[in-house]
């Protein structure tokens, strides 16, 4: 490649990169209101534990069902395409929740369910549809460290999406931590727009990868070609594998960070506010997770992914187990421990559903494994909801634990032999 052909590269790929970046971290300021605002919502309309899970359980199951049409739609649309459908949609559904949870007329919680219904289906396109605009200008050898970094875009996208809905909640009221979402994603759809492309070759360059499974196409014509045909029966298998075991990352990850901000305002007593801030512990150190799983991978002969997946897979165990022992004897034990356990599950959970997913196949088959691993992993985001809300109005919270326990049990156990089938012995 000619020098100016190469700076070409390099600043289309730095303007994706930042696109992307930004356009996952806008669709989690908008899809995290929900969860920080439980406590003020339950008070608010009068809703035990059960029937404040319903209209996020209905978000959930809409958002997994979303990512197998938003894989089905990386066969027949372009990504940026999708991807600027999807934020104009979740950004104008929370507008429509600020109206509603502002509102006093009959039927505003049905209407609340419904609403956050489109809105999981809108923020579906987010993850496969940004993974495979990024698998489109990387190549794989590097993909581990690139996406580590990039992947701080859900950590860091959730600790600003908390500490603007607990800042707008405390100054303007429940209404504004939704409008304020809104404006955000709104004005990151309009960047996203300006600043990316679809692939090099969109822009008349090229990336070669001799590592890719197959070459990728070329042009217009390639990707018509490539959204034809059926899909390779390994490719299927080893993308099903991955989504299984990633329901355990997901029923974890999204326990946590619904339910964390409750926890520690009706446990240990805290203000919403305060509470949304101290919840930030589970991101900010599971930021620092994404990163140190993403390069670890990369340094592996092969860039092999699953080995790191199993062993930051046992700290979680060990990490989910000491919390239920003492996490809720005391906050200083709850914080440290949500922070360690978000650093060993973010780091399994994003090479599961980036990396992995871009490397189990060619380019153009990297939206359609993401939205395929990330919706079999989000049945646990969905099933994680009425459960706990179910054990803490029934049990207590020592029954949640000792059920996160299990699951990270199970989920260990998984990817060992995961590892053992793909790699052989660790």
């Amino acid at each position: 490649m000619n020098p100016v052909d190469a700076e070409r590269l390099r600043r289309y790929r730095v303007q994706l990169f930042t696109a992307t970046w930004l356009s996952y971290a806008g669709f989690y300021v908008a899809r995290k209101v929900y969860p920080i605002l439980k406590h003020p919502i339950k008070e608010q309309f009068g809703l035990d534990d059960v029937h404040l899970a319903y209209p996020w359980t209905v978000y959930l199951v809409t958002y997994m069902l979303g990512q197998f049409l938003a894989a089905w739609l990386g066969r027949h649309m372009e990504s940026r395409r999708v991807l600027a459908y999807g934020m104009a949609i979740a950004a104008a559904c929370n507008v429509v929740l600020g109206l509603l949870v502002d509102s006093h007329v009959a039927g505003v919680y049905l209407w609340m369910c419904v609403t956050m219904g489109i809105h999981g289906l809108a923020q579906a396109t987010g993850w496969p549809h940004n993974v495979g605009l990024f698998a489109n200008w990387t190549r794989r050898s590097e993909r581990g460290t690139l996406f580590g970094i990039w992947g701080s875009c859900y950590q860091l996208g959730s600790i600003v999406a908390k500490a603007l809905a607990a800042f707008l909640f405390g100054w303007l009221g429940m209404a504004w931590s939704f409008f304020g979402s809104s404006i955000v994603l709104f004005a990151i759809t309009a960047l996203f727009l300006a600043w990316a492309r679809e692939r090099p070759e969109s822009v008349g360059l090229s990336l070669e990868d001799h590592e890719e499974a197959d070459a990728p196409a070329q042009g217009t014509a390639g990707f018509e070609a490539a959204r034809d045909g059926p899909l390779p029966r390994a490719f299927v298998r080893s993308i099903v594998a991955m989504g299984l075991i990633y329901f355990g990352f997901k029923f974890i990850r999204y326990a946590l960070d619904s339910w964390s901000t409750l926890i520690l305002g009706e446990h240990f007593g805290m203000s919403t506010t305060t509470a949304a801030y101290l919840s930030t512990a589970f991101d900010w150190v599971g930021f620092l997770g994404v990163i140190a799983g993403g390069m670890w991978s990369d340094r592996i002969p092969g860039s092999r992914r699953t080995p790191v997946v199993f062993w930051m897979t046992i700290g979680c165990f060990v990490f989910t187990t000491l919390m239920w022992f003492v996490g809720l004897s005391s906050p200083l034990y709850f914080v440290v421990l949500l922070g360690l356990i978000g650093f060993t599950a973010m780091g399994p959970d994003s090479l599961l559903s980036g990396a992995c997913a871009m490397d189990v196949g060619n380019r153009r088959q990297a939206a359609i494994a993401a939205g395929v691993i990330n919706g079999l992993g989000s049945i646990g985001a969905i099933v994680q909801e009425p459960s706990i809300g179910w054990l803490m109005q029934t049990f207590g919270l020592d029954s949640v634990f000792l059920l996160m326990v299990g699951i990270v049990f199970l989920t260990m156990v998984a990817t060992g032999l995961l590892v053992r089938f793909e790699h052989g012995r660790v």
